[in-house]
């Protein structure tokens, strides 16, 4: 998943269904050419990801037909398809939405299609575990960590290694305006790319997100607060995407800005020298960031050939010896340990990236599933009205937790 766009919890009439109703594929036999959804449009055909497709098919034994969507109308567009039994053979989802699909009855596990996930990091494949069962595997995952001007702490005498925890980091934050420059910028809009931002330093603060309006939570949201209030962040961070809080961070005047992995291609032609640091916890220590990144799912068919045959397909596309590529195209950490390695080895800089991604969480962890968007929407919504000062951090987690554990 790239840029966080998770889609909303949807109502769509597959949710209302019994799973028996969801299963798709028409016919009853195993078909000739398998369908392949993908929430990655810039890869066209010809492209490395595309041949791979194409050769993990030939290898089962099948034709594909892929078509590519923008992952904010994926899901809507399988819950449809699931409806009516139309659903692809195998499908490439954002990984908060697998538990969605899996409740929805969209999705076979791993275990009833004969999977195998283990190879995979133990902390990816948990945004795709539902109620003790897995779905599909994690292709890769990226996440968040702060990028840092180094001509600009250079300036302010900040040694970016100094920044450990977020004493430092507010020490270093008032040295860079003191030397007449900007501090960090962030995207703090109201959608789930503000949550997914605003979660490294709500969980780094040591909160949970079954309680958001815990002592813990109430300091994270508070340090955000007190960026805005001296002046270390810009108050534009509240209507900022990520793409525009990077917009922000290549003028050259900011110290540091907390984005991802897919900016490093922006980063190098940026015009400055740039470093990658990990998001500090409270106390110490690497934050837990969010895990971006989709999951290869088998979506249920009438036939249960067909269903197995998919999951050879996906066990293809997951491979270690085929996988890199894939990653190295999508500017993501595999999820694949001994893939990571060759990916550090071909590119040093991606090390702060691995040990992200090794301390990364799922959104959906700790068996939160399909409640997670009605969590969510609340965070952000408090995330909003702390920093405009429409309510004070406490006040807004407080109204926040009480939303969050009365929605349906």
């Amino acid at each position: 998943m790239r840029r966080a766009a998770v889609p909303r919890l949807l109502t769509a009439a597959c949710l209302a269904v019994s799973a028996t109703a969801c299963s798709s594929a028409p016919g009853s036999s195993t078909p000739d050419t398998f369908s392949v959804w993908d929430p990655y449009p810039q890869f066209a055909a010809g492209s490395d990801w595309v041949r791979t497709i194409e050769g993990c098919a030939a290898q089962a034994g099948v034709k594909v037909q892929r078509q590519a969507y923008d992952t904010t109308d994926l899901t809507g567009k399988v819950l449809l398809a699931a409806q009516q039994r139309t659903a692809p053979q195998v499908l490439v989802v954002d990984n908060p939405v697998v538990s969605t699909l899996a409740e929805a009855g969209v999705l076979r596990s791993n275990s009833d299609v004969g999977l195998d996930a283990s190879q995979a990091s133990p902390n990816l494949v948990a945004a795709g575990t539902s109620n003790g069962q897995t779905y599909g595997t994690p292709i890769g995952a990226n996440t968040l960590a702060l990028y840092y001007n180094k001509a600009v702490l250079g300036a302010a005498g900040v040694d970016p290694a100094s920044v450990t925890d977020w004493a430092s980091l507010d020490a270093a934050l008032g040295k860079v305006k003191a030397a007449g420059k900007k501090g960090i910028t962030f995207s703090a809009i109201g959608t789930e790319e503000g949550s997914f931002q605003f979660l490294p330093w709500f969980w780094g603060s040591g909160a949970t997100l079954t309680d958001l309006s815990s002592a813990d939570a109430v300091s994270a949201l508070t340090l955000w607060k007190s960026w805005l209030d001296k002046g270390l962040a810009p108050n534009s961070v509240v209507g900022n995407t990520q793409t525009t809080s990077w917009q922000e961070f290549a003028t050259g005047e900011y110290a540091f800005a907390e984005n991802g992995t897919w900016q490093l291609q922006n980063a190098k032609k940026a015009g400055f020298e740039y470093g990658v640091i990990a998001i500090p916890g409270r106390t110490g220590g690497t934050a837990p960031a969010p895990t971006g990144g989709e999951f290869v799912t088998v979506p249920m068919q009438d036939d249960k050939g067909t269903e197995t045959k998919a999951a050879q397909i996906v066990t293809c596309l997951t491979a270690p010896d085929r996988v890199l590529a894939t990653v190295t195209a999508l500017t993501y950490v595999s999820a694949v340990p001994s893939v990571r390695e060759q990916q550090v080895a071909a590119s040093p800089e991606l090390k702060v990236w691995v040990d992200a991604v090794q301390n990364a969480k799922g959104r959906t962890g700790d068996n939160l599933g399909t409640r997670y968007p009605r969590i969510s929407q609340p965070l952000w919504g408090a995330v909003q009205a702390a920093l405009t000062g429409a309510k004070t951090p406490e006040a807004a987690l407080k109204d926040a937790q009480a939303a969050a554990a009365s929605a349906k």
